[in-house]
């Protein structure tokens, strides 16, 4: 009851601030904040403002909440999220999705950078995430389960909504934008993973590996909103190129695909305007 409570009042001032209810909630990972900048009609809510909401502390991680318009959706986006290894716990990280999900948001599109596991991946490369591998040792689910906000024991056998793979393949497609599709892996962090840990997760059938988001789907699908989420896939990971591993080399690789990555998510939401799915 008390994580309700505080997401009841994160709602309560956000409300007050950005007026119009969002329907698509959208998390922007680690240097790809830049999307937010062709939001229109844009209410910035810097993170510290809001009652609970975990602060950013990454590098490449805004902390700000920007609403608006974008595709000719109405949105609430993330610049930047908040991840277990900053210190908090899962139930924290998860607390935006909380409160969009209170807000009535019913879709949910995430973007993360990756290590890149299959050898058909390449730095640089945008992978549509499939379904993930949970290696992060936790669930944001433990704990008393509240029923305004799902079920007990969620279904995750389609946690990637096949609707909206289906509408960014068309998306990408249309814009001549390369979209390969695989399977993402989130392990703890911070530190990057050895390169045993990348060979036991090629074995599991992981194609690419990060430190978020695999919480937030969890979260996210508790609560009835349709997830997709898309991976720029920013460095090979440990043992598969013989290069350190470096948050530097992820935050420039990164940099380097974000235009292909924000055209595709703003054709994406002008689609969702056009059907009303």
């Amino acid at each position: 009851m008390e994580s309700k409570t505080r997401v009841d009042k994160a709602c309560s001032l956000l409300q007050e601030r950005i007026g119009a209810r969002p329907r698509v909630g959208l998390v922007l990972g680690s240097g790809l904040g830049g999307l937010a900048d062709f939001i229109t009609g844009a209410t910035v809510v810097p993170y510290e403002e809001i009652p609970a909401w975990p602060h950013s502390t990454a590098p490449g991680h805004e902390g700000r909440l920007i609403a608006g318009e974008l595709g000719g959706v109405s949105v609430l986006a993330m610049q930047g999220r908040a991840h277990a290894y900053e210190g908090y716990s899962l139930e924290e990280v998860v607390f935006p999705v909380r409160v969009m999900g209170q807000l009535g948001i019913s879709v949910y599109i995430a973007t993360n950078a990756s290590g890149g596991i299959h050898s058909g991946l390449n730095p640089g490369d945008l992978m549509l995430i499939k379904d993930h591998i949970n290696l992060m040792g936790a669930n944001p689910l433990v704990g008393p389960n509240e029923a305004s906000w799902g079920d007990r024991f969620p279904d995750m056998s389609t946690a990637y909504d096949p609707g909206l793979q289906a509408v960014a393949e068309e998306t990408a497609a249309e814009q001549g934008i390369q979209l390969k599709k695989g399977v993402y892996v989130a392990f703890g962090g911070p530190s990057f993973e050895t390169p045993a840990e990348i060979r036991m997760a090629g074995m599991l059938g992981a194609d690419a590996v990060g430190m978020s988001t695999v919480p937030e789907v969890i979260a996210a699908n508790h609560m009835g909103m349709k997830v997709c989420a898309i991976s720029c896939v920013a460095n090979y990971a440990a043992g598969i190129s013989r290069t350190p591993l470096s948050h530097e080399e992820v935050l420039r690789e990164v940099g380097r695909s974000a235009n292909r990555l924000q055209r595709l998510v703003s054709s994406m939401l002008g689609k969702l305007g056009e059907d009303g799915a």
